[in-house]
């Protein structure tokens, strides 16, 4: 578990809760303190809100918890404040602490206070696929280097593990304006313990990191990530949604050669749903993969090179 937390504390509002008459009838103050731990690495990096919690956000969402429907006990309104905060995937652990200075105790006292501590249950990892792609240079660096630093990007994502990547191919553009540039492809295989939709998010905001715009559809970009697969269809445990906000399969990725031939490069057992089937991915690649063309690795300098300016001459 991550030492990184954050902390928020001394929330005041007014609320209805207790088991008397007049505690649902007139009301009164509680003070709650709510601390979170989660992954704050990437927040760190990219000085992105969307990285984080939101503490803001999270205070208005005590707050209403709070002034809205009443409870007998405070063991129940720290354990629903709780279970709001831990809906965010990112959250490994929260604390809530729910003060009650104004309770009926009957003697004179200081507080009353009751904390839940609530710790996310670790998901069984997911087998996902993710689709890379680029044919527009950023902030001068050639399209297979953003490609090589979302890989690397990918491989430091919270909820995601055993990231590998296949070679760099180059593609023709398939649709969209003419005369773009030739795309440079690439195909992720990893585990994640992220649920499909928190994916979808994290791969927007590498998208948005490296400058990706959507103003033409099929246009040029600086990188596109696609969420191809979520799931093992040969165990029949895939996710299949037809939202489309969020469509599984990719509906295209059965005949996009510069998907399937990076996808059988890094997993040859690979197999992807179509409809009822499914496929064999090195099949279809098979199909589908005339013109996608692998690049031809980096080249180190060999010891006769003269370029190699370590060789003793």
């Amino acid at each position: 578990m991550s030492a990184d937390r954050i902390s928020l504390r001394g929330v005041r509002a007014t609320g209805y809760h207790g088991v008397f008459e007049h505690e649902r009838r007139d009301g009164q103050e509680f003070v709650i303190d709510v601390e979170v731990t989660l992954d704050l690495g990437r927040a760190g990096a990219t000085d992105d809100l969307h990285d984080t919690v939101d503490y803001g956000a999270l205070a208005a969402g005590v707050v209403a918890r709070v002034e809205g429907e009443p409870f007998d006990l405070i063991e129940r309104l720290a354990t629903v404040i709780a279970e709001d905060v831990r809906r965010d995937r990112r959250v490994e652990e929260v604390r809530v602490t729910v003060h009650k200075p104004h309770a009926p105790v009957g003697v004179p006292f200081g507080d009353v206070a009751v904390t839940v501590v609530r710790t996310r249950e670790t998901a069984a990892p997911v087998p996902v696929v993710v689709a890379l792609g680029a044919n527009l240079p950023r902030d001068g660096e050639a399209p297979e280097v953003t490609v090589e630093a979302a890989v690397a990007a990918l491989e430091t994502t919270p909820g995601l593990a055993h990231v590998t990547a296949s070679a760099l191919f180059d593609s023709d553009p398939v649709g969209g304006p003419a005369d773009q540039p030739v795309y440079v492809n690439a195909v992720v295989v990893a585990r994640s313990t992220l649920s499909a939709q928190d994916l979808l998010e994290a791969l927007h905001g590498i998208e948005a990191r490296f400058g990706r715009s959507r103003d033409v559809r099929w246009g040029p970009r600086t990188l596109d990530l696609d969420l191809v697969q979520y799931g093992d269809p040969a165990a029949g445990t895939d996710v299949v949604s037809a939202d489309p906000a969020l469509t599984l399969p990719h509906p295209r990725a059965h005949a996009r050669g510069f998907v399937l031939v990076p996808w059988a490069d890094v997993d040859p057992a690979a197999v992807l749903r179509h409809g009822d089937r499914v496929l064999a991915v090195r099949d279809l690649a098979g199909a589908t993969g005339h013109g996608i063309r692998r690049r031809a690795p980096a080249t180190a300098p060999g010891p006769d090179d003269p370029s190699d300016e370590g060789h003793e001459r």
